[in-house]
């Protein structure tokens, strides 16, 4: 695609952003991106009860933490304003008004006792079509007929959506029956709340949206919202509907399945590129490649890639991803990333922070992980093997003695002083390095396995590293 694009994201602010709405905006904003277009932020927030300013400012938060940045929103204005769908009431009801004179749309006071009941008798009869049954059609009421709804009035024929994903999809009209785009607001008069179906249509006329990625779930509303823009004689947006992220059941993902919101993986330590390209690929394919960057999907996306079928979440493959990123974001984010980690446990900051990431990333794969391993390096209150320790260190005081005795002449405390230190007095008393770097590693960290030697004395220091070696020895 070579015009440019509009695109928007439109969350409701009632909640944590989801991992599936992060998917949903990461989609719009590479279509929007790639063709050069726009991509916008459409805050939802007609339900006032539940909707809160907190909620909106994490959500935009999270998505700037994901990489995203956004044309058009509430926080930075445009040339469609207002980007809450609470102040744009008065556009609202001038596009109300117009669908009434019209005769798209009519105004209808039958009571909500009157349609339970029709519905009751449909269910009853077991009727081959259900819904309301059109009463107040030819009656022309008009804004003093009390209490009542607006209503779209649903034409005879089919209506097709042109799914950039899914193909071509019927409706018949005559199973959509004439829906509810607003209610009054009082006993007479002026319009009430306009309904999600009716605000969304004209919200995207008004800002000129051209295409609209979003979930399955959605789909049973395109036929209604395509019905709106027809009657009110705009052209509609391209639809594509996206299959839903599955938990490892099969079933739509939920708690069960763990942690559902994007602050949640932020917080148990995943790098933003590595969630942001897990989240892609769920759903999406380019042939066999799993590690993309932004840039890198901003040239290579296509709604031709989309799939149709469900894709589960899997934990241990976006830890995977993860422990990519790990090892391959400059090291100066890394250690930058870690911090907030290291601090959640109270440690002050350390004074080699990017030597110890650099010891640490190849062997974990989130930054939870990282600042678990990293214990070690902060006091002297860190996990040890009792039975490793017993293990190895009473025969070996002696070469721990000496290797100290060489530590103790080292001025340059830096990696490479210190392996040329250690290899020395190795080949000059003819003693093999495993013997040396098994029962110092011990000493110094409480287990046989872990970051290089010279490494980890580099990063514990000098006074730590001979501190811990001399306990180990008494």
């Amino acid at each position: 695609m070579t015009t440019p694009l509009r695109l928007r994201f439109a969350p409701s602010p009632t909640g944590n952003l989801h991992i599936g709405g992060a998917r949903t905006a990461i989609f719009n904003w590479l279509l929007a991106r790639k063709s050069g277009g726009q991509f916008i932020i459409r805050v939802e927030d007609t339900d006032l009860e539940r909707s809160k300013r907190a909620f909106e400012d994490a959500m935009l938060a999270e998505l700037r933490w994901l990489g995203l940045d956004w044309d058009e929103g509430p926080d930075v204005g445009g040339p469609h304003p207002p980007y809450r769908q609470s102040e744009r009431m008065t556009s609202y009801e001038a596009v109300l008004s117009q669908l009434l004179e019209s005769g798209g749309a009519y105004r209808c006071n039958c009571t909500e006792e009157r349609v339970d009941g029709l519905r009751a008798e449909q269910e009853a009869s077991k009727a081959s079509r259900r819904g309301y049954d059109g009463h107040c059609r030819a009656l022309n009421l008009d804004s003093t007929c009390g209490k009542h709804v607006i209503r779209l009035k649903v034409p005879e024929g089919e209506t097709i959506v042109d799914d950039l994903v899914k193909g071509s999809v019927s409706f018949a009209n005559a199973d959509i029956e004439d829906f509810v785009i607003a209610r009054s607001g009082a006993e007479a008069g002026a319009f009430g709340m306009p309904m999600y179906n009716f605000v969304v249509v004209a919200d995207d006329v008004a800002m000129r949206i051209t295409h609209v990625l979003r979930g399955d779930e959605h789909l049973i509303n395109t036929p209604k919202q395509l019905l709106i823009y027809a009657a009110m004689g705009a052209t509609p947006p391209r639809f594509g509907h996206m299959p839903l992220i599955l938990g490892k059941d099969g079933r739509k993902l939920s708690k069960r399945d763990g942690a559902t919101a994007t602050r949640e993986y932020r917080e148990l330590g995943f790098h933003p590129e590595a969630l942001l390209g897990y989240l892609v690929r769920l759903g999406w394919s380019c042939g066999d490649q799993e590690i993309f960057t932004l840039d890198e999907l901003k040239v290579v996306f296509t709604t031709q890639g989309l799939g149709t079928g469900g894709a589960k979440w899997d934990l241990e493959k976006l830890a995977w991803v993860n422990g990519h990123w790990m090892r391959a974001l400059p090291l100066a984010t890394v250690a930058m990333r870690a911090r907030a980690f290291f601090a959640a446990r109270g440690w002050a900051e350390h004074p080699r922070e990017e030597a110890l990431v650099a010891c640490l990333r190849e062997r974990t794969r989130t930054l939870v992980e990282l600042a678990d391993a990293a214990r070690m390096f902060f006091g002297d209150e860190y996990p040890r093997d009792e039975a490793v320790i017993s293990a190895t260190l009473p025969g070996a005081r002696d070469v721990l003695s000496r290797v100290g005795e060489v530590l103790e002449g080292v001025a340059d405390w830096s990696e490479p002083a210190l392996e040329a230190a250690v290899h020395g007095w190795c080949e000059a008393n003819g003693v093999k390095l495993g013997k040396v770097a098994q029962p110092v590693r011990v000493a110094l960290c409480g287990q046989k396995t872990g970051p290089g030697l010279y490494q980890t004395l580099h990063v514990l220091g000098r006074d730590a590293s001979l501190s811990r070696l001399r306990a180990a020895i008494g």
